[in-house]
C-alpha cells in the first residue's frame, strides 16, 4: 500500500466513554473523517457532478492501546489493491506526542458508485493514478 495523506486532529473530550478512554467507534469516525479530508484534498469531496463518489463496503480496525484526552492523533491513510471500481484503504492512528506508536489501525474498501443507479462505476482516473504511481 502506498501512503498517500496524513491527517491531524485533537481527541476531544466526548470522544472518551464511561471507561476513560476514546470508544472504539470513534476509531472509525477518525479513519473516516482522515480518507474525508484525502479525497477533499483531491477535489473529491461528496459526489462530483456526474452524481458518482466513494461508498464504503467493508471496514475493520484492530485497537492495540488505549487512546485518552488530551492530544493531538496524527491518522497516516494508505491505499492499494486496486480493482475497476475499488480500492482498499489503510489508516494507522498515532498520536502526535508518541510517533513511533501505533495505537490503531484499520482498513476500508472504497467503491466507486453512481448513488442514483446504486452501482459501482470505474475508479476516477486521478485517484488511479495516484495509487498506482
Amino acid at each position: 500500500m502506498k501512503h498517500v495523506f496524513t491527517f491531524v486532529m485533537p481527541i476531544r473530550w466526548g470522544d472518551m466513554d464511561a471507561m476513560g478512554h476514546v470508544n472504539n467507534t470513534v476509531y472509525f469516525r477518525y479513519m473516516e473523517q482522515a480518507r474525508l479530508e484525502w479525497f477533499a484534498s483531491l477535489g473529491r469531496s461528496g459526489k462530483d457532478a456526474s452524481g458518482h463518489g466513494p461508498v464504503i463496503i467493508n471496514a475493520s480496525m484492530t485497537f492495540l492501546k488505549q487512546l485518552r484526552h488530551p492530544g493531538d492523533i496524527e491518522c497516516r491513510v494508505y491505499a492499494g489493491k486496486l480493482g475497476r471500481t475499488s480500492f482498499e484503504t489503510w489508516t494507522e492512528i498515532i498520536r502526535t506526542d508518541l510517533p513511533d506508536v501505533i495505537w490503531a489501525e484499520g482498513g476500508a474498501k472504497v467503491v466507486w458508485c453512481d448513488y442514483a443507479a446504486e452501482k459501482s462505476v470505474p475508479v476516477p482516473d486521478e485517484i488511479r493514478r495516484l495509487i498506482e504511481a
